[in-house]
């Protein structure tokens, strides 16, 4: 995403503040879906991985701005971008599975903490010219837009694989591609590579993810994927001679079952 505050390009600034505008839609579009989690106390099916590189595109786009000077608009919207993302990214972590928690806690540490600070430092440090480092950095910022918009390809293949768009928020999929034209447009009529180059992409994979939501949208998820984040937690609560009540693991559930069973059978149970 990116933005300007500049009346040059009448047409430029108008899709500029539209950009913001339907931006900041984009940003908020996830929270049915943490909310989900939240009342859940799971992530189910859902993916980390749009989140964890949203957060850092737009971590990218607010060193971009503050290298290109005056580009408040493109500030302001991935400031926002940077909190919102972040928010979403720690209830991820908060109510994922263990394998899920530990995948989501490498990707930041390899993306938005290791290669940040690498491309931070060799921009600093190893390009003096001013414009030369604009460039580059605007290249390396339309390539991890283009990932911004990449990254949903995992829910892509499981909507194909469980023939379900369950798992599939249809805010996100509508607000991305529209983000992506207004963008383009934005791009187009400033003139500016670094912006529409990437929202060509953006708009081609958001098409894919809107028709698949056409095609598959009365399709109910497999129960084995909508049991996935309760099987994968470590606790559960079991009932022992359906009065006490007590927390305990997986493998304690297992031997509390088996013990329930030879009760009933007549033969002495051992303690869970």
């Amino acid at each position: 995403m990116a933005g300007g505050l500049s009346l040059d390009h009448p047409w430029a600034f108008a899709f500029g503040i539209l950009g913001n505008a339907v931006s900041f839609m984009v940003y908020l579009a996830p929270l049915p879906t943490f909310y989900r989690i939240y009342r859940k106390k799971s992530t189910e099916g859902f993916k980390s991985e749009p989140y964890v590189v949203a957060l850092f595109s737009a971590m990218l786009w607010i060193f971009y701005a503050l290298i290109k000077k005056d580009a408040y608009l493109l500030i302001t919207i991935n400031s926002f971008g940077c909190v919102i993302e972040t928010i979403y990214t720690l209830l991820f972590l908060l109510y994922a599975s263990k394998k899920a928690r530990v995948q989501t806690f490498k990707m930041i540490m390899l993306l938005n903490v290791g290669l940040s600070s690498l491309i931070v430092l060799c921009i600093l440090l190893l390009i003096s010219n001013a414009s030369l480092r604009l460039q580059v950095l605007g290249w390396i910022c339309v390539a991890f837009s283009v990932s911004v918009f990449v990254a949903p390809l995992s829910i892509i293949r499981q909507v194909i694989r469980t023939r379900s768009v369950e798992f599939m928020p249809f805010n996100l999929s509508f607000f991305l591609t529209l983000s992506a034209v207004v963008w383009f447009s934005f791009g187009l009529f400033s003139r500016d590579i670094y912006v529409a180059l990437p929202n060509i992409l953006g708009f081609t994979f958001g098409a894919i993810q809107m028709l698949l939501y056409i095609i598959y949208k009365d399709t109910k998820a497999p129960k084995s994927l909508e049991t996935e984040g309760k099987k994968l937690s470590s606790v559960d609560i079991i009932v022992v001679n359906d009065t006490e009540v007590k927390t305990a693991t997986n493998e304690e559930t297992e031997r509390a079952k088996e013990a329930d069973k030879a009760n009933s059978m007549g033969i002495e149970k051992s303690p869970v």
